[in-house]
């Protein structure tokens, strides 16, 4: 029985260190990329989207709202607040839609995660998120052209914790804020990626969630809600899933519907849209998620 549990914990093991070595570099080049952005960008990144009020690029902001989003390098209790203060300043919501949408998804750091899983997942992620800010600007700007999308009333100022008068103190402890904040569901979701690598048959998944299977997409999109934790979390799973089968479209539909259903977020984005809107926001994000998936099935296929 020793015998047994020794071979099976050398096994684990090995396949934690050759994931966690082939993921590490990503993780800390996030964090670094994240951080050095939070501290020095920052500003100038919300700066930009509020210039943008004044400027004549009508509907067509929704582009610059959605890259800018991508670019801020918030999470969603950060980015509720932000968008909170821009609208008091008197951003249109169409623009506001944009940058929330394409915020939530996908950031500075996330998007250097996101190169472990290969240049074909990391340019899907990055466009497919892009395309879901400007279709969800273009959405609130011809259904809620008369009317506001948003309330955020119960939203005060913003504070920024980067404060400090020492340039590197403040860079050191941005990055430790980091660290606190991604590294243990970095680990979790290394530890769940070696015991599916181990325990789960990949033809099995191939079953499930290859490209040939008609319904993999939404499942794909309905296991995203309950284990989307964290981007970085979750650089890991999708690693090993697609190595075991996983069609290029389910992982599409992964990438879009976790970060956007997140159960921690989902409290906050109820409570700045109001029951109706908030199912409305549900039923797009799983909307264009399939689309996406669908898509990406037919092209890579």
């Amino acid at each position: 029985m020793i015998d047994i549990l020794s071979r099976e914990f050398t096994y684990l093991w090995y396949y934690f260190t050759v994931l966690f070595n082939q993921i590490f570099k990503y993780w800390v080049l996030g964090i670094l990329l994240g951080s050095v952005i939070s501290v020095f960008c920052k500003e100038k990144i919300h700066s930009a989207f509020i210039g943008m009020k004044n400027s004549r690029w009508g509907l067509l902001g929704i582009i610059p709202a959605s890259l800018l989003g991508i670019a801020s390098p918030l999470c969603m209790y950060g980015t509720i607040p932000i968008a909170a203060s821009f609208s008091k300043k008197g951003m249109r919501d169409d623009w506001l839609a944009a940058f929330m949408m394409s915020s939530i998804l996908l950031n500075p750091q996330l998007l250097i995660y996101s190169m472990a899983l290969g240049k074909t997942a990391l340019l899907i992620r990055f466009f497919s998120c892009l395309l879901c800010g400007i279709t969800a600007g273009l959405c609130v700007h011809v259904f809620y052209r008369k009317k506001s999308f948003f309330n955020f009333k119960s939203f005060g100022d913003v504070t920024n914790r980067d404060t400090d008068p020492n340039v590197l103190v403040r860079l050191l402890k941005n990055i430790g804020r980091n660290i606190k904040a991604t590294g243990g569901y970095f680990l979790i979701g290394i530890i769940l990626s070696v015991l599916f690598q181990r325990y789960v048959p990949a033809d099995s998944f191939a079953r499930l969630f290859g490209s040939e299977q008609k319904f993999g997409i939404l499942m794909a999109s309905t296991i995203g809600v309950p284990l989307y934790v964290c981007g970085g979390g979750t650089i890991p799973l999708l690693v090993e899933w697609l190595d075991a089968g996983m069609s290029m479209g389910s992982a599409a539909a992964f990438m879009i519907t976790g970060p956007s259903t997140k159960l921690t977020n989902l409290g906050a984005l109820k409570a700045i849209l109001g029951l109706k809107q908030f199912i409305i926001y549900l039923l797009f994000v799983v909307t264009f998620s399939v689309f996406t998936g669908t898509l990406c099935n037919i092209v890579f296929k």
